[in-house]
Parts: structure tokens; sequence; C-alpha cells
């Protein structure tokens, strides 16, 4: 059987553009204000090209424009915004929630024609995968990526399934993908008896595969995998990295025998920037703090945390807090901002001092959705995702099989 293995060999690290971009927009001003575009565009990362004169509009200009957009495709436009989406960005969406909760949203509205998601790349995918075949899924920037989803490459993910199964078997490993993944990804998982999976069902999606066979393939966010792991009672010998740049993913024969959870070396640009030392001093500052992040965060910042849940849970959590509670907040920043100004009564404030936005996400700009819109009113169609209909059919199994655990 492991005579060939031969897929996973070392090769040179690759480090995703969009993980090297990851501090583009950090500062140390708590509030992050739009500017016109030309202005954003002196960061150093990618941008989609856009007509000049989108570039220039100030902030007034892009309102009056979007809204007679907005007015005029009323019937067959919706527009959806990520929690992680800057406020100038949110208040032009009709429904706000987080990937997957917006991806259903969109699906239940089968008379709207047009669905702009003003998210990433991997949730514009997922939101064509569950629309309808007349609906057009639009990204306003396709720059708009997820340095998460982009450390799980499809070649190296069917790699490490050819080996892994040389070693196991094809009967006793599941693959499970995060939603944070791309569409490809998500399909591979439902070919292979698999699932998707969101921060707030990873337990029971575990649960579910361990009914199933012996292990799983957790893919691509090592430390929502661990958390996982840890709450369903496992020991870190239970649980290896699979490393895709070494032979083996870095492992053993009798390592990979041996483990319960396989986890894929990926994590959260963001919420990796959490660390104890700012939990311990926001305690310091605060004695009756509350610490709530969020389970992308490493396990050392779990383990300190008094509240552990998904974005829908933070926000769900702090809004039912008392008036005059204190919330030291681990997530994306244009989150935890907002989530402040809707409540004066309360403390809240992110644990990290620095403030660094998603840096994919803040790429959707007022001006790429002004650009989308008036292209539409034109009857041209940009920036439309859409999944390959093989793709589309094994993705569907994995997130049908997700939707039947809730």
């Amino acid at each position: 059987m492991v005579s060939n293995l031969n897929k996973t060999k070392s090769k040179n690290p690759t480090i995703p553009i969009t993980e090297l971009e990851r501090s583009a927009f950090c500062q140390e001003e708590t509030e992050l204000e739009s500017k016109p575009l030309f202005e954003e565009k002196k960061s150093k990362v990618r941008w989609q090209k856009i007509p000049i004169e989108y570039m220039r509009l100030t902030p007034d200009e892009l309102d009056t424009r979007i809204a007679h957009s907005k007015n005029i495709l009323k019937e067959k436009l919706i527009i959806l915004g990520h929690h992680y989406q800057r406020d100038q960005i949110i208040k032009y969406t009709d429904f706000q929630g987080d990937s997957f909760k917006l991806a259903q949203y969109a699906a239940s509205l089968s008379k709207k024609e047009y669905i702009i998601f003003c998210g990433v790349h991997f949730m514009a995918e997922t939101a064509d995968i569950l629309s309808e075949e007349h609906q057009k899924v639009i990204l306003p920037n396709l720059t708009a990526g997820c340095s998460m989803a982009d450390m799980a490459i499809t070649e190296d993910v069917l790699d490490c399934w050819e080996d892994l199964n040389d070693i196991l078997d094809h009967n006793k490993i599941t693959p499970i993908t995060y939603m944070n993944s791309t569409a490809a990804i998500k399909a591979i998982c439902g070919e292979n008896q698999g699932l998707v999976c969101t921060s707030s069902n990873a337990n029971k999606a575990m649960q579910w595969a361990f009914s199933k066979r012996e292990k799983i393939l957790f893919i691509p966010d090592q430390h929502l995998g661990i958390n996982t792991g840890k709450a369903l009672g496992m020991k870190p010998d239970d649980m290896i990295i699979w490393d895709p740049f070494k032979e083996l993913g870095g492992n053993t024969i009798n390592s990979i025998e041996k483990a319960k959870l396989i986890l894929w070396k990926g994590h959260c640009s963001v919420h990796t920037r959490f660390n104890y030392d700012q939990i311990k001093n926001a305690r310091e500052k605060f004695k009756n703090i509350n610490i709530i992040v969020h389970p992308e965060c490493t396990a050392e910042v779990v383990e300190h945390a008094d509240f552990v849940g998904s974005t829908e849970y933070i926000i769900k959590t702090i809004n039912e807090g008392k008036p005059g509670s204190v919330w030291g907040v681990g997530t994306e920043i244009n989150l935890v901002n907002r989530i402040a100004k809707q409540h004066p009564d309360k403390t809240i404030f992110c644990l990290d001092s620095l403030v660094c936005p998603c840096s994919t996400m803040y790429r959707i700009h007022p001006a790429y959705l002004c650009w989308v819109l008036e292209s539409i009113e034109k009857g041209n169609i940009i920036n439309q995702i859409k999944v390959d209909k093989n793709i589309i059919h094994n993705s569907k199994i994995a997130l049908n099989r997700m939707l039947k655990l809730n």
C-alpha cells in the first residue's frame, strides 16, 4: 500500500499573496474611514482595475450614485454584506450576516436576479452554489480573496488525500472542510463522503464524521480544528498538523496511523493576531471584563477566554450582556467597532490595540460597488462568480450533509 507514496514530497513553501498583504491597512487610529479610492490604492496591495472616473468620487458622490442605481434596480437586486465589511459598505446592504447565513439568505430570494455579495471570493462561490441558475452572483472586487482559503490549494489537498488513503484505506478517514475554503475543496469533501462545517457547527460535524469513520482530515484552519478537537476531549497526541510543503505533511506513517484528527496547516490572518498577553493586559485594566473570542484564534487564546464562538455568537452574546459590562473581543475590528457603537452603555473594545481590518474584505470599497451597480444598469454584468457545474454538484452534497446536522 505505502509503496506508492510519492505525492506530497517536500517542496518550497509558497505563502499566498493574500497572507503577505494582511497588514496593509493596519493603523493606530481607532476609526477606519473610507477615502476616495485613488488614495486607498496607495496601499501596497493588489486592486482590481476600475475605470478612472470611479477612483476620485467622494463619499457624497458615491452615496448619490449608489442610491440612484439601487432605486432603479430594486426589484431585481439584493446587496449582501458580511459582518467584517467597513461601515461605509454595510450602510448600502440589504442584509448582513456571516458567510453561510448570507449565502442561505441569497438562496431564499429566487426572484432577485442580481446578488451583489460584499464579502470575499469563497463566500460569493457558496452563494452561486446555493442560488438558482438564473441568478447572477457578483463580487464587487475580484481581489477580495481569503488568505485562509488560499492556503489550501486543490492540487495539494488531492495529493494529501491520496497519500492518506494509501496509508489508511478509504474507509477510515472523512474529509471536513471549513466554510472558509474554495468551492473545489468543498467538492472534494462532497465526493468523498465528507461535509462542510461552520465555526458554530464544527463540533457537530466532527461528531457526525467520527460516527462514520475512525479519522478526520480537517481543512483548512488548524486552529478551529484543534479547538474543536479539544472540546471533544481529544489529547495532543490525537492530533497532527499536515504541512502541504513537506513529505507526508511532515509526519511519519506511524503518527498518521495513530492520529484521530489530521489538521491542514492553515490559519486566519485576522484571528491569529490575538495572543495571551493581550488578554492578560485587558484583565489587569478591567477587573470584571468578559473576554470573548472566535474559535479561529489559537488554542492558548481560546483557553484563556470566557466565551468562544462564531461571529453570530459573539454578536448575540454581547447584545445580551448587562448594561455596564465590559467586553474584550478577539475578532475583526470593523465588527467590534460596530458593536461598540450599537451599545454605548457597555465598554467594548478589540483586544488588539493595533487596528487591523481584514485586508481582503477591506478591498470592497464603495467605488467598486458603484461600478458594478452602474454596469448592471447599462446591461453589462462584470465580476460574476460562476462555479463549474461538476463542482457545484459535489459541493452541494457536502453542504447538504452539513445542513442535515442542524
